[in-house]
């Protein structure tokens, strides 16, 4: 067998495994995004009881004594859809409804699919041309908060994150 042989096979073995490892729920991508919408505010225990993970509590990204960051391994939905990572973000101390991130893989949801289920989007950020993660961003203005799909430079036509910010003064 070439090495070229080797390596194609080896890789297929590998995210074969990756995906057996990995915790699966049996949600789609949209049945979460409709319970998250309505569990503000956030807490970990909400999270960790809608799909099958652990958060734990990490410093990058800007953590401090004011804010916890929270951090997932990844999770395969029931349609393909992967969230790659969860990053939860709370206040230490005092009432907010927290921040929450979706960071997606797996299989591609294009732009219409997302207006599909919220058709009333606004660009609302937009890639400055300092890297291929950087997203292009449209906006849901709902009743709770803001709801934001973010489509990155690096793949353009797919998904790669969905923001949830409930209002501060909640619902």
């Amino acid at each position: 067998m070439s090495l070229a042989a080797w390596l194609i096979a080896w890789g297929g073995a590998n995210a074969q495994t990756k995906e057996k490892s990995m915790k699966h729920s049996p949600l789609s991508l949209w049945q979460v995004v409709a319970v998250l919408t309505e569990q503000s505010p956030y807490t970990k225990a909400k999270i960790e009881g809608l799909l099958p993970v652990t958060l734990v509590e990490t410093n990058n990204g800007g953590g401090n004594e004011i804010f916890q960051f929270f951090k997932s391994d990844p999770v395969l939905l029931n349609d393909g859809s992967v969230i790659l990572n969860i990053d939860l973000r709370l206040k230490r101390h005092g009432f907010d409804p927290g921040f929450l991130v979706l960071e997606l893989g797996g299989t591609c949801v294009p732009l219409e699919e997302v207006r599909g289920h919220y058709g009333d989007l606004q660009i609302t950020d937009t890639p400055h041309g300092h890297s291929l993660d950087e997203k292009t961003s449209y906006t849901a203005y709902l009743p709770w908060g803001e709801l934001s799909f973010g489509f990155a430079e690096r793949n353009p036509d797919c998904l790669a994150s969905i923001v949830f910010e409930p209002k501060k003064g909640g619902m």
